[in-house]
């Protein structure tokens, strides 16, 4: 699904909102105040460790939900399977509804053993840890590249008279070699088009509330930190709440009469788990292949050469080459 992002830049502002979804109905559903509003700033990177195109984001997020009263409820343990999962769904979601996939690629990938997506959470920043925090915030909108781990060779000092870069992974295990020209192409991609913001600020870090504390002289205030009130099995049973707003369907209503249910008991051992699953012939149902489809005719590419263009050793499709 990479290469959606890579030719319609603008995917990558609705790929933040996704993540944005997923964040604050999880934060809502972990306190006890249905107006509380939790905080986020995401910034949107398209970089890997070689300039590769791999678009992801990194967050600074508020443990928990700023309250109305001016205080700040934390929230309960983060739940990893529970955000990766809601955050596919929203990016299918979304792409679906921007005509880039449709349900069957959706059917399809669903299926899939591993998702192919990703949720990591590092470690809480204290309040008072104004270095750490300063870190971070370098961190997420750091360069796409480092010049210290990059070594440039001239033309006149390569063995086939052509410039290179060589490039050090960002654990020093590996490192690869480019032509100048191959490493520029790969640089220019990560440009942002004009007016493009990487960095986005989202509900009570937004512009708007920001604006709307300076107009009321609260912008500096210390919100007073509160405990987390609910218990971990209180927390547990909120998945629902959230599953109702990401899903927009509430898990509790029975498929078959579609009356109401009750959570009777919460059960975390896996071991039940698999029982209760393989008793309901259900363990396996998403531990397959991706189902066989029927292939698809394409038509022999005729290749034609351009006589002014050299691309030996090139790692990137030649621009002046064309198909037809």
């Amino acid at each position: 699904m990479r290469i959606y992002f890579l030719y319609d830049r603008k995917l990558l502002a609705k790929l933040s909102k996704c993540a944005w979804n997923v964040i604050t109905a999880y934060l809502k559903s972990t306190v006890t105040d249905d107006d509380a509003v939790p905080g986020a700033s995401i910034a949107v990177q398209t970089y890997g460790d070689f300039l590769n195109f791999n678009p992801h984001l990194h967050a600074i997020v508020s443990d928990g939900c700023f309250l109305k009263d001016g205080s700040f409820q934390t929230a309960s343990v983060f739940m990893l399977e529970d955000l990766k999962e809601a955050f596919q769904y929203e990016v299918l979601k979304m792409l679906k509804k921007e005509g880039k996939i449709n349900d069957a690629i959706i059917e399809n990938m669903l299926s899939w053993h591993h998702s192919g997506f990703n949720v990591y959470i590092g470690d809480r920043i204290e309040p008072d840890d104004k270095a750490g925090l300063g870190n971070l915030a370098r961190y997420i909108i750091r360069a796409c590249f480092s010049q210290e781990r990059m070594i440039y060779v001239p033309a006149e000092k390569s063995d086939d008279g052509v410039a290179k870069i060589i490039y050090t992974s960002k654990d020093g295990k590996s490192r690869k070699v480019f032509t100048a020209l191959d490493w520029l192409a790969r640089l220019v991609i990560h440009i942002p088009s004009r007016y493009e913001h990487t960095v986005r600020y989202y509900g009570y870090f937004s512009n708007k509330s920001r604006g709307m504390r300076k107009k009321a002289d609260a912008d500096d205030v210390i919100p007073t930190i509160m405990p987390n009130e609910l218990s971990s099995s209180e927390a547990k049973q909120n998945w629902a709440r959230l599953i109702q707003k990401i899903y927009e369907v509430d898990p509790l209503v029975c498929p078959k009469c579609q009356g109401q249910m009750k959570i009777i008991s919460i059960i975390d051992d896996f071991e039940i788990i698999d029982m209760i699953l393989k008793h309901l012939n259900l363990w396996d149902i998403r531990n397959h292949d991706p189902p066989e489809v029927e292939p698809v005719h394409i038509p022999e590419l005729t290749y034609v050469e351009d006589p002014d263009y050299d691309n030996s050793g090139s790692q990137i499709p030649a621009f002046d080459t064309f198909w037809s």
